[in-house]
């Protein structure tokens, strides 16, 4: 499953974990992506959607 969202185009990022004794460790920071029904254009698709999109309503759900 892609890991990018087809409404708003989030995807992962690279970033650094630095822990306590400030070792640093490369790392990606991953979008929550969930396969779901959507509506469109009067249509059932499945489409890889952000659980941001899902709560703010930019897709509805059947």
């Amino acid at each position: 499953m892609s890991k990018v969202c087809e409404i708003c185009g989030k995807h992962a990022v690279a970033g650094r974990s630095i822990s306590h004794s400030h070792r640093v460790v490369n790392r990606k920071f991953k979008p929550n992506i969930q396969s779901v029904h959507v509506v469109v254009d009067g249509r059932r698709q499945r489409m890889n959607v952000c659980t941001t999109c899902l709560k703010s309503g930019k897709v509805a759900r059947s």
